[in-house]
């Protein structure tokens, strides 16, 4: 297995680091456009969530059956055909006609983000050493942090200088480039065995997981967290373009700087450690989330972005002792 420090451990790293970036950028290029989009197509501000909500909404329904097939044909494989079809449904969502063909595409994305994000973290743990993945992990998930301000920064300034079609042009490019050099950076698989025909176990054990008790706190508390760290963001992007602060879309999408503080704490986990249990950590978390968003609630500026920094901290905090190790 590979060792901290080696060569094949900078290109994993560097690799899966990457790919998460471009994951998380294209999750939420659209969360900032949202004010300027519901404009456009003359909709309410529920109506137009849905190009965001479907996107996340089909990456979650789509883990489990990528992870079941990655078991057939291989983490890597799954990995890099989502990363190159997220480019070729980004040029899509140009020729959509309608906002809801623009939606299905979103919800297209959403899937093909779920083939790199369902199986990346098994890829780390059949190929790293424990003390490896302990030092992979943090950077994962650091690369989330920074795939969703890039994201959301790149959304933002883009619809606002050009429109949104550019930024979306300019996002799939990216994609493309990225892909390519996560195809070729990242080692064929050492540790894994195809295991075909196995649909009916992992039903199984899909069963199993699900009546073990832990795991629905786990999945409750996760749940929490990003509910509440996503959709107010998406809050605040709406706020923050009308009165009392009228900001333009390019402007306020710098709020989303508050991602930063995310990328620290996510960073801190190992030290909570080697002194505590993830379970209590979590709960830690999204104390501190929840009390991020009772300072966001205040209609200032200053409290807004600091209630938004509180959040980012807590959610990547539980994010990443949520992350299976």
């Amino acid at each position: 297995m590979i060792e901290l420090g080696t060569q094949d451990y900078r290109r994993v790293t560097l690799s899966l680091a990457l790919g998460s970036f471009i994951v998380f950028c294209n999750l939420y290029l659209f969360q900032p456009m949202l004010p300027y989009m519901a404009e456009h197509f003359s909709v309410s501000e529920t109506q137009i969530n849905w190009l965001f909500a479907a996107t996340t909404l089909a990456l979650s329904v789509s883990l489990v059956p990528w992870a079941v097939a990655s078991e057939a044909v291989g983490r890597k494989h799954v990995m890099l055909a989502g990363l190159l079809a997220m480019p070729v449904i980004g040029l899509g969502m140009l020729v959509s006609p309608s906002l809801i063909s623009l939606v299905i595409m979103r919800a297209m994305m959403g899937i093909a983000l779920a083939a790199f994000a369902s199986v990346a973290v098994a890829y780390m743990v059949e190929e790293l050493l424990p003390k490896a993945f302990g030092q992979a992990i943090g950077g994962y998930i650091a690369a989330n942090s920074l795939g969703g301000i890039t994201g959301r920064i790149v959304g933002g300034t883009l619809t606002d200088a050009l429109g949104w079609q550019q930024a979306v042009i300019v996002m799939a490019v990216f994609t493309l480039i990225a892909g390519i050099a996560v195809c070729m950076m990242l080692p064929k698989q050492k540790h894994f065995t195809p295991q075909k025909g196995m649909l009916r176990y992992h039903n199984r054990a899909l069963v199993k997981h699900l009546q073990n008790k832990t795991i629905w706190l786990a999945m409750l508390i996760g749940g929490v967290n990003f509910a509440l760290f996503v959709n107010l963001y998406s809050v605040m992007g709406f706020r923050l373009v009308q009165e009392p602060h009228s900001l333009p879309i390019g402007l306020a999408s710098l709020i989303f700087l508050c991602y930063l503080p995310g990328t620290l704490s996510s960073k801190l986990t190992s030290v909570w450690n080697r002194n505590h249990q993830p379970i209590s950590g979590m709960v830690c978390g999204t104390i501190v989330s929840l009390l991020g968003m009772l300072v966001a609630y205040i209609d200032q500026i200053p409290f807004m972005v600091f209630g938004l920094a509180l959040i980012s901290c807590g959610a990547f905090f539980t994010h990443t002792l949520h992350t299976p190790g």
